[in-house]
């Protein structure tokens, strides 16, 4: 008899055998159910396919009209999301939003920009080549999060944008299989401030309750001042923590892994496109945008730090936040030690979490208008 249920897949289980049921929804099957794949008659496919009939890619994508929201699938039963493909066409990526729903829940446990969610928040494209999200040519969004459910699992995308439609082409596979009792549900948030107050910070996370673990941070970073802006520190206010946190990093720069202002010179800020872009398994910086000197006048940065080896774990509540923090007069870096002095910034900070947690869930924050969402 196999016990295994398909879940927590890795290179060292591949080779179990399992009762899971594979299934996958897209366009060509919007059910998801066994032997109903690519049996769509109609579709945005039908002219290319009008000589060769049924079965020949009839359906591989849709539209969302504006102000419209599409469900792209509603599971019933127990299992678990094991991947996402999708790519669009129309509306910049943070007019997308998607959301995701477990257990009939009526608010959702994921909101988020489309392009924020799989790390590609600057509009863009950049290559990201992390475990569990990738982005690949030309803008193919991917994501490998396991998101288990017991009962029902719903995940939408509405569009914001008044004037334009949206063409999505998407691909979601699913596993039905018993989920263990232990399996906490995925969640993800967007939050921006911008600016940050002098001497705020940017809230990445709060208002969690129940038990669960902070696997995952994307963020977005636009400067407003000149010189170094990463000295900011991470940090996670757990359970009982009240003035002070468990965990403090000692930047922003490392808690994504990188060091020395992800400069692989010396680190002089009259060096030119000094800032070295990089995507690694757990963490990464594959966006920077550089000032043109006429009308992109400022640097941004897009960046990922995932806790797959070191969850963040909680058991009553979990809050995050990062300081905006960089430095007076960092051009005189060379000089006495003693005349360096960190200067509060006012920047603007956009940020995704992710975790996983016990159900029932708080609703979120009510998500922004469209207009203070848009990077400009």
């Amino acid at each position: 008899m196999h016990e295994f249920n398909g879940l927590g897949m890795n290179l060292g289980n591949l080779s179990r055998l399992s009762f899971a049921k594979s299934r996958s929804i897209s366009p060509e099957n919007m059910t998801g159910e066994a032997g109903k794949g690519g049996m769509a008659t109609e579709g945005m496919g039908a002219i290319p396919a009008r000589d060769l009939g049924q079965g020949w890619k009839i359906s591989p994508s849709l539209e969302i009209d504006c102000n419209d929201t599409l469900t792209l699938a509603d599971i019933n039963g127990s299992g678990a999301i094991q991947q996402i493909w999708l790519a669009c066409i129309g509306p910049k990526k943070r007019d997308l939003i998607l959301r995701m729903y477990w257990d009939d829940q009526s608010h959702p446990s994921v909101e988020v920009p489309l392009g924020d969610f799989f790390c590609c928040g600057l509009e863009n494209y950049a290559h990201v080549n992390s475990l569990p999200v990738c982005v690949n040519p030309g803008m193919a969004l991917n994501c490998f999060w396991e998101m288990p459910f017991r009962k029902n699992a719903r995940i939408t995308l509405e569009n914001r944008d008044p004037l334009q439609k949206a063409v999505v082409y998407f691909q979601i596979n699913y596993t039905e299989t018993q989920v263990p009792s232990d399996c906490a549900y995925f969640h993800a948030q967007f939050r921006r401030t911008n600016p940050v107050p002098y001497k705020g910070l940017h809230t990445i996370l709060d208002g969690v309750e129940g038990q669960g673990q902070y696997v995952g941070t994307y963020m977005t970073w636009g400067c407003n001042s000149n010189g170094w802006w990463g000295e900011g520190e991470v940090k996670f206010f757990m359970d009982e923590d009240k003035d002070f946190p468990t965990i403090c990093g000692t930047g922003t720069e490392d808690y994504f892994l990188g060091s020395h202002n992800y400069d692989i010179g010396t680190a002089v800020p009259s060096r030119e496109n000094a800032y070295t872009e990089y995507s690694t398994a757990y963490a990464g910086v594959p966006e920077v945008q550089r000032p043109d000197g006429v009308y992109r006048s400022q640097h941004r940065f897009g960046m990922y730090r995932w806790h797959i080896h070191d969850p963040i774990r909680f058991e009553k509540q979990l809050k995050v936040n990062v300081q905006a923090l960089g430095w007076r007069d960092f051009g005189n870096w060379g000089g006495d030690v003693e005349q360096r002095r960190y200067l509060p910034l006012q920047d603007d900070i956009s940020s995704v979490a992710f975790w996983y947690q016990t159900l029932p869930s708080k609703p979120f924050p009510k998500l922004p208008h469209r207009d203070f969402l848009e990077i400009n």
